[in-house]
């Protein structure tokens, strides 16, 4: 079955967008953004709540700095997925000792078997809407029951609108915060802690923007 973005593009045609996107930034997405410290403090307390050797799915893992490597210092079996191949062979050199595979995250199922923990870091924003909530139902059933789940969005209200990333052509999603913690709680998970940050890329080719990070546990059903 051929699905459309609200965009009417199919999801094939919206998936190769994307990933020839990344294709192109490749490295100069971390030069952008240089510093994480949002990211690096959500997985701190994603850590926290594992045992050694957990197992934590790096969804849209990039090149897997810094959060696929802070997961493997600590110990944790760490599976990265996204859709460009370019992003992918960097996370292999970063971080050697993770799984990374190339896979949509509309596409996730019990294939890789279930995780203690999912990362979701400025991924979801890629997708319109409507493939927003199915993503996240994916992810709810790839975890185990009182698993953890920790996200980032950039705070702003659009559904799958073009815009010009680093150079690369795009189609970006936001949401209210309000708004983004209905969507999250009505996927099954419980928002543990919230927190927001201004930030300003190392670079004129994205704009200052709000992160809004989500600590969440899933449900038990």
């Amino acid at each position: 079955m051929t699905t459309e973005s609200s965009s009417g593009s199919t999801r094939e045609e919206y998936r190769a967008l994307q990933a020839e996107a990344f294709n192109r930034i490749g490295s100069r997405y971390d030069d952008a953004f240089p510093h994480k410290e949002g990211q690096i403090a959500a997985g701190e307390w994603l850590i926290k709540q594992l045992q050694p050797g957990a197992r934590v799915l790096d969804v849209g893992c990039g090149t897997g700095s810094p959060t696929a490597q802070q997961f493997a210092e600590a110990g944790c079996e760490v599976v990265g997925i996204d859709i460009s191949p370019v992003m992918l062979d960097i996370a292999r050199k970063n971080v050697p000792e993770g799984t990374f595979l190339e896979r949509d995250i509309t596409e996730l199922d019990d294939s890789l078997g279930r995780f203690d923990a999912v990362v979701a870091f400025f991924v979801l924003l890629m997708l319109p809407r409507e493939q927003i909530v199915t993503a996240l139902r994916k992810i709810h059933d790839v975890l185990t029951p009182g698993g953890v789940l920790a996200l980032s969005m950039v705070e702003i209200d659009l559904d799958d609108v073009p815009f010009q990333f680093l150079g690369a052509p795009v189609r970006v999603t936001g949401y209210l915060r309000d708004d983004l913690r209905t969507v999250i709680e009505e996927a099954g998970f419980t928002v543990v802690l919230e927190t927001d940050i201004s930030y300003a890329p190392a670079t004129t080719q994205a704009p200052p923007e709000i992160q809004l990070f989500l600590n969440c546990r899933r449900n038990q059903f």
